[in-house]
């Protein structure tokens, strides 16, 4: 965990909700010059840091509503920290808690240098990040429709489809295996569904890439030189990490993947592990899936994995297997080099 240690003559701590925004400024001594609450927006903000602006440091937790501060902030060059939610709750303590006790603790951390620091995603590449976190839910109503049309076949006892439906080219005629009108109604409807998620999502996905090649294309290529990380996974991987340089070790981003297992260990014991949920789901689900894939058509891989089951088991083996592939792309885009398959499988 990171924390924000440099030092200011004033630091404000917000609590910020929706449409309302309780601020704490502080002076490096510690008396408090503002405590109250007022409207979220950058004319009040403004307006009650007038006085104090002059080397400021702003502090936010991470929710969903920092993205227009941190850009307010930008853009009148004043110093923005975007604090860790997790851990700031786990530091709370207090008997009581209200958006006044919070914007106060947020301000007492920032002066303390004790506030855990969460990544202040750039704005150029914020929303394309959203559009393609997008993608994931209209991708799987996509898989619930198909699923539908195998179980409903699967339900009236008819002979297996005996192709593909995620190619539009194999859904003729398969609403008229049906013979009541009611399921052959159902299963048009989710047919012409899935036509539509076809074309949205490929002009969604033709979108995403254009705007990718013009952020980082060299990144984009390096990460599609692995087996098994194919057009979306490497989309995924770029947006999600941003820039390789941002983790000092590959300790710190496979941590960020949720690739490592945290020990809880008290006076030389050992009680499990914990935090989990810490770290980037987004991650996580890329490597999970690019380790599978990795072992498609990949007899070298596949002979891999099998020395793996055989030295930690069928459960750890995959997730070995991520975790290593998680350190592969790490060095490769440390160093600009494309993924080099003899010298990953005799590591």
């Amino acid at each position: 965990m990171r924390f924000y240690t440099k030092q200011h003559p004033f630091y404000c701590g917000i609590d910020l909700h929706t449409r309302t925004m309780y601020l704490c400024v502080l002076h490096q001594d510690g008396a408090i010059l503002v405590h109250r609450n007022m409207p979220a927006g950058p004319e009040p903000f403004l307006k009650a840091l007038a006085p104090s602006r002059e080397d400021l440091v702003v502090c936010v937790a991470c929710i969903f509503t920092w993205d227009w501060l941190a850009d307010l902030c930008a853009r009148e060059g004043m110093s923005f920290v975007l604090g860790h939610a997790l851990s700031l709750k786990a530091m709370h303590g207090g008997k009581a808690k209200n958006d006044k006790i919070d914007a106060q603790k947020m301000a007492v951390l920032l002066r303390g240098g004790l506030l855990p620091q969460a990544y202040v995603y750039p704005a150029d590449m914020r929303a394309t990040r959203d559009l393609l976190r997008r993608r994931i839910p209209r991708m799987r109503k996509r898989a619930e429709l198909l699923t539908h049309v195998q179980q409903t076949n699967s339900q009236y006892n008819l002979p297996e489809i005996g192709k593909k439906i995620a190619y539009k080219a194999n859904r003729d005629g398969v609403a008229e295996r049906f013979p009541d009108p009611a399921v052959q109604k159902s299963i048009e409807v989710d047919l012409a569904l899935i036509d539509y998620y076809d074309q949205l999502l490929r002009e969604l996905e033709l979108a995403i890439v254009t705007t990718a090649k013009q952020h980082d294309a060299n990144t984009l290529y390096l990460l599609q030189t692995v087996p098994g990380i194919g057009k979306i996974l490497s989309l995924v991987l770029l947006y999600e990490m941003h820039d390789i340089a941002r983790f000092p070790r590959v300790q710190d981003f496979v941590s960020y993947c949720r690739l490592v297992k945290c020990a809880k260990e008290s006076a030389g014991k050992r009680y499990g592990t914990s935090g989990t949920k810490i770290g980037n789901a987004y991650l996580k689900w890329a490597f999970s899936e690019a380790a599978v894939l990795f072992l498609r058509n990949n007899p070298a891989g596949q002979k891999y994995l099998a020395r793996l089951e055989k030295k930690h088991g069928k459960g750890k083996a995959l997730t070995i297997l991520a975790h290593k592939l998680a350190r592969a792309v790490y060095y490769m885009l440390k160093r600009g080099v494309v993924f080099d398959p003899d010298t990953f499988l005799q590591s």
